[in-house]
């Protein structure tokens, strides 16, 4: 009885049936390449820049303890400071830990509000006071 070799359907990790291995087509380029998670924690604040594809910088929040809320009776944006994190919809150990995250409820010093944007791609935290 004649023996034939297994084909591997993934190319990268396997083996052609002559036993060669494959070569990469490419190599990774830095904009490819992960980064380590960054989470906004509630500090003084605190931004990093960051240089990003086409030479461009992008400023990156990583701790930030002041919140631009806009008021939507008023109509009025005013710049509050943040005392706590209250309740985080994603993940509750977030709001333990007093992580900054898009939709995250944090106490004010004007009442509630919920975090609009994302503060980890964004130089800044925007929210709206809730009733």
């Amino acid at each position: 009885m004649a023996e034939t070799k297994k084909k591997s359907r993934r190319k990268s990790p396997g083996r052609k049936i002559s036993g060669g291995l494959y070569k990469r087509e490419k190599k990774k380029r830095k904009d490819t390449l992960g980064h380590a998670p960054r989470v906004v924690k509630l500090g003084v604040t605190k931004r990093k820049n960051l240089r990003v594809r086409g030479g461009n910088e992008k400023i990156v929040l990583l701790k930030s303890n002041e919140i631009n809320l806009i008021d939507k009776k008023t109509k009025k944006a005013t710049k509050v400071k943040i005392v706590t994190v209250t309740e985080t919809p994603s993940n509750r150990f977030l709001a333990r830990q007093n992580v900054l995250t898009k939709g995250a409820i944090i106490e004010t010093e004007k009442g509630k509000a919920r975090i609009t944007n994302r503060p980890s791609q964004e130089g800044n935290v925007q929210g709206v006071l809730i009733e």
